[in-house]
């Protein structure tokens, strides 16, 4: 009778562990096809832009589509200069990062190295909640608020500038920045922080020369996700940087960034015409800007994090 009740007993595992791993094959087969789809998702997006927008350079010579300061998609015959957008767009992504970047470290620095677990809790799910603000209510608040202020501040004509968009975009970044970076600093060992107070630093010391020079790679994908998601903004800018064709000349300027030329433009285009297709070309540009800084920092996570794997 054990002899038998043991056959069983051996039996029911076997069967149990069969089940597990048909589960988990199901799990891994799933998660392959959604890698797959997402690859599959983002070819196609490159096809469908290369598509409708490199025609245009059968027109119109890639050089002069790149420096070209004079975009008239209506005039006889047509000129499409895409500089002005160019130039307003690593101005705005410029400004806005160098005002994010340093705002973000400190907050992060307080979450993850000074603010007790009580105050963390609180705080950091209402930063993170900035991100689901959607952006024309941002626009609003630049609009109605942000643009008078900036007028009167610096004595401008308007305050629809790009020094109004940058502001607007630092506060859309910033809670990727201070999200990413909090967890980076979170994730330096402790052991080089107790080694530091060991050798008589204060707490200031110690995050300034050991917590955030250990989660600098952390930090940098941090500040790269922040400029991929201030490069690719569309409604914001297209509310509150001023819309002008010119090539900037300062970042109190009106500008037109190249989300602001898409999403102005795309509605008076024709299906097919050379304007729709200088647009995709657009598009095509800032998607290859946009998957490029987000290749990066995604690269400068996977070290950091292969850095500190135990």
């Amino acid at each position: 009778m054990r002899s038998i009740s043991a056959v069983i007993a051996a039996a029911g595992k076997v069967g149990g562990l069969r089940r597990r791993r048909s589960g988990e094959r199901f799990i891994e087969g799933w998660i392959l096809l959604a890698g797959i789809l997402a690859i599959v998702i983002l070819l196609g997006i490159v096809f469908f832009l290369i598509r409708e927008g490199a025609p245009i350079f059968l027109h119109t010579n890639p050089w002069q589509f790149f420096s070209g300061a004079k975009w008239y998609p209506v005039s006889e015959p047509p000129t499409f200069g895409i500089l002005p957008f160019l130039v307003s767009t690593m101005i705005v992504t410029m400004v806005s990062t160098a005002i994010a970047i340093p705002i973000g470290i400190a907050c992060a620095a307080y979450l993850a190295e000074v603010a007790s677990p009580r105050v963390r809790n609180m705080v950091k799910p209402l930063v993170e909640l900035l991100a689901g603000i959607p952006s024309v209510v941002m626009g609003f608040i630049g609009l109605m608020i942000l643009s008078p202020l900036v007028q009167s501040t610096f004595n401008l004509n308007t305050g629809l500038t790009g020094f109004s968009a940058a502001i607007m975009l630092s506060m859309m970044s910033l809670p990727i920045i201070i999200s990413v970076s909090e967890d980076a600093l979170r994730a330096v060992p402790d052991d080089f922080k107790q080694a530091s107070y060991a050798l008589g630093a204060t707490r200031w010391e110690t995050i300034r020369h050991v917590s955030i020079p250990a989660a600098l790679s952390g930090i940098t994908a941090a500040v790269m996700l922040g400029v991929g998601r201030a490069i690719g903004e569309t409604m914001t800018v297209l509310m509150v940087a001023g819309g002008a064709l010119a090539v900037p000349q300062s970042p109190t300027e009106p500008m037109m960034p190249m989300t602001a030329a898409i999403a102005s433009g795309i509605g008076n285009a024709v299906r097919g015409g050379l304007q729709y297709q200088a647009l995709f070309a657009i598009g095509l540009v800032l998607f290859f800007i946009t998957l490029g800084v987000n290749l990066i920092a995604s690269r400068v996570l996977e070290r950091q994090k292969r850095r500190f794997a135990r």
